[in-house]
């Protein structure tokens, strides 16, 4: 199972941007997927998560940030609008499932860079 994420890069502050999250290779099934960033010097923090039950945010992103998803989770996508200087960060995604060997994966990508200009 492979996720790769595309769509970041520089925006200026109040911008927008939209990330993408494609899941691929021998899924069986896509249990979640969520969206996380890791700023320099900080712990990684929950931006956004998706599942069947609905979506999931964190405090600081609500509201400005929306996680969709196309093709049973097969991409997932992160739209941001208002983007803050603390909206810096690298992304990643992960996804949690099954693949088609009946075995369980959690699966990070190599995350994207978001640089938020002043």
């Amino acid at each position: 199972v492979q996720v790769v994420e595309s769509g970041g890069g520089l925006v200026q502050y109040g911008g927008s941007l939209e990330l993408s999250c494609e899941i691929s290779g021998g899924i069986f099934s896509i249990n979640g997927v969520g969206w996380y960033r890791q700023a320099p010097g900080k712990e990684r923090e929950l931006v956004a998560t998706v599942n069947n039950d609905g979506s999931n945010y964190g405090e600081s992103v609500k509201g400005r940030f929306t996680i969709s998803r196309v093709n049973y989770m097969n991409t997932v996508y992160l739209q941001m609008n208002s983007l803050e200087s603390d909206d810096t960060a690298v992304y990643y995604c992960n996804a949690r499932g099954y693949d088609s060997n009946w075995k369980s994966y959690d699966r990070w990508g190599q995350g994207t860079q978001v640089t938020v200009s002043s």
